[in-house]
């Protein structure tokens, strides 16, 4: 995935720089070199190296799930009712929190997640945010590398409903300075609704947000997103996620533009409606890929099955769906220095996949093929025998 310092578009998120029979040099947890096999075992740092052999396997970097709803809503709190589901994170202590967390985490390093970004959402519910954004604070060092967001998400409107616009308010001038005060969460998000009611509401929270320093995110995952678009353009998000309503025509504004397009193929799957992926492509927009795992609506956390259901409906070539999941998803999430590559002065976060060909990845589709995975130059994952019965 070495390449251009920003994020691939058109061409070049075709362009993989593949070695053939390559290695890398891992020390500390950083990667020092990355090469033809034989000019990296000759090397005098190679010398005393442990050495893991990856013959017939693909050896590739990390995943990077750039857009996830791994901890809210709880499972069983009622998928519809925000209201319900915050009460159901009071409720719960702050360890039964962490713990379903933490099995989440488990399963996506075992399918080849290293770094994935989880939103919350809870609404104007100081208490529930607040626990939310604590428990994810706890994963800071863990072996999959967590990247809170804030998800600012209007509470339901009735015509002159008062408490409505001081949710509102109470949320742009009170929690969101906290929040960002604290240091817990370092994007922030907001789920776009199609109400022309709405709009004074996001365009006040992304200048607030902006104004105090946090880098932005959009969903837009409603009718009619023309508005979103040019509202994300002019307040320069990092991205702009879902677009499964866009045309091909309203999207292609992005081309020119810094925005990323996170697209969600798993979401759109159930819906039965894409995002016009190949379009922003062909416009030159940087595109990436995300599970968007949620365990009521999307509850899918292989991005594994993220880039073969691109591939499949999407019409994106296995080379594009690999670097939007990876490299470009970095980017999204703000880390592309570090991670979303396997170049030298980056975190070893990799994987080793069991097919000796990245084209396979197309047809893998509810395959488990990761066969070890890695993080900052530790082996989180490696793949183990099935139990037999003894006779």
């Amino acid at each position: 995935m070495r390449g251009p310092k920003g994020p691939r578009r058109g061409l070049a998120l075709d362009e993989l720089s593949i070695i053939p029979d390559g290695a890398l040099l891992v020390r500390d947890g950083v990667v020092l070199e990355v090469g033809p096999t034989r000019r990296v075992e000759n090397l005098a740092l190679a010398r005393d190296a442990v050495e893991i052999n990856a013959a017939g396997r693909v050896v590739m970097p990390g995943f990077v799930d750039s857009h996830t709803h791994l901890a809210f809503p709880l499972l069983g709190s009622g998928s519809g009712d925000h209201d319900a589901a915050a009460r159901a994170v009071r409720a719960n202590t702050g360890q039964r929190l962490e713990a379903k967390v933490r099995a989440y985490l488990e399963a996506m390093a075992r399918h080849g997640t290293t770094t994935v970004e989880i939103k919350t959402g809870c609404g104007p519910d100081e208490s529930a945010e607040s626990k939310m954004l604590r428990v994810l604070s706890v994963f800071k060092q863990d072996p999959v590398e967590v990247i809170p967001s804030f998800l600012f998400r209007l509470p339901h409107r009735s015509s002159g409903d008062a408490s409505y616009h001081e949710a509102a308010d109470w949320v742009l001038g009170d929690l969101l300075p906290k929040i960002w005060r604290r240091g817990v969460a370092q994007f922030a998000d907001v789920a776009w609704d199609s109400d022309p009611e709405c709009y004074q509401y996001f365009d006040r929270y992304l200048e607030v947000a902006r104004g105090l320093g946090f880098p932005l995110k959009m969903h837009a995952d409603h009718l009619e997103p023309q508005r979103a678009l040019a509202m994300a353009v002019d307040h320069a998000v990092v991205s702009i996620d879902h677009l499964e309503y866009a045309t091909e025509e309203e999207a292609a504004i992005l081309g020119p533009e810094g925005v990323i397009a996170t697209l969600l193929p798993c979401a759109s799957f159930r819906d039965d409606r894409d995002a016009p992926a190949r379009g922003l492509v062909n416009a030159g927009a940087a595109i990436a890929l995300a599970t968007n795992f949620n365990p009521h609506h999307t509850p899918t956390l292989n991005m594994q099955t993220a880039v073969a259901l691109a591939c499949l409906r999407m019409r994106l070539t296995v080379a594009e769906a690999l670097s939007a999941a990876t490299i470009n998803g970095a980017h999204a999430l703000g880390c592309a220095d570090r991670v979303g590559s396997l170049e030298p002065g980056k975190s070893a976060d990799l994987l080793m996949l069991n097919v000796a060909d990245y084209r396979d990845m197309a047809h893998t589709f509810g395959t488990n093929v990761v066969h070890m995975t890695m993080k900052r130059g530790e082996v989180i994952y490696w793949e183990g025998a099935v139990t037999r019965k003894v006779p």
